[in-house]
């Protein structure tokens, strides 16, 4: 699954990109100090850094310069109330991936994302983000079609395809499911990923002859397109 870091020291801004992100299927943590930001980078891998340049401490340029300086991939977008030509200039030699000047539209930074998403996808080989095989999710629109066909999903039902189609052709364990989708800790004695998973199928996979969701016995469930598997 997609992995924020959000550093943004204005609690108000900071708890609109959030929300909005969660809302969207991404996992999030947020800080609010550059310190903050460096600890957290160098210990944990996020595919998107979301960059504000004012912070209290040292200011989101040499936050960027330290995470490329220690060869850090992730994705960096910084948000600036600064805005002219000259600090956009400084945010993408600093090392940054796109600059969105504030205020900005939420739906404007989440197209940035998804298209340096689909930029990272490409790189590695892999088809666009939230496509594979027949199956298309629109995140946008909360539309999901295979072989063209629209297919009706709960809000929960979503947020777990989702889940599942951006960790394609990876086994995941219930665990890792139920802390991501549900964001609680999985206990034994609940069945919910199971009950879902059966939900998932009977929309997703009943009515194809080629299976894209799948059991892994002791594993877990792996989203893969297998075809002409019962």
């Amino acid at each position: 699954m997609v992995k924020f870091l959000l550093v943004e020291d204005d609690d108000r801004v900071a708890s609109f990109i959030k929300e909005g992100l969660v809302e969207k299927g991404f996992l999030v943590d947020a800080v609010t100090t550059g310190y903050e930001a460096i600890t957290n980078i160098s210990i944990n891998d996020y595919d998107v850094i979301i960059l504000d340049i004012m912070l209290p401490d040292i200011d989101g340029y040499e936050v960027c310069k330290i995470t490329r300086k220690r060869n850090i991939k992730s994705i960096i977008i910084i948000l600036s109330a600064l805005g002219d030509y000259e600090e956009k200039i400084k945010g993408l030699e600093a090392g940054a991936d796109d600059f969105i000047a504030k205020p900005f539209h939420f739906r404007e930074l989440l197209a940035r994302v998804n298209a340096q998403l689909r930029r990272k996808q490409l790189e590695k080989g892999v088809f666009e983000f939230n496509k594979y095989a027949d199956l298309e999710v629109d995140v946008e629109l909360n539309r999901v079609t295979r072989s063209g066909k629209e297919i009706n999903l709960t809000p929960r039902e979503f947020n777990l395809l989702l889940y599942l189609l951006r960790n394609r052709e990876r086994v995941l364990s219930k665990v890792e499911i139920a802390e991501s989708v549900w964001d609680i800790h999985f206990s034994s004695s609940t069945n919910v990923v199971e009950v879902y998973i059966n939900y998932l199928r009977n929309k997703i996979d009943k009515d194809f002859e080629d299976k894209l969701i799948h059991t892994i016995k002791g594993r877990g469930y792996l989203l893969k397109l297998k075809p002409n598997e019962s």
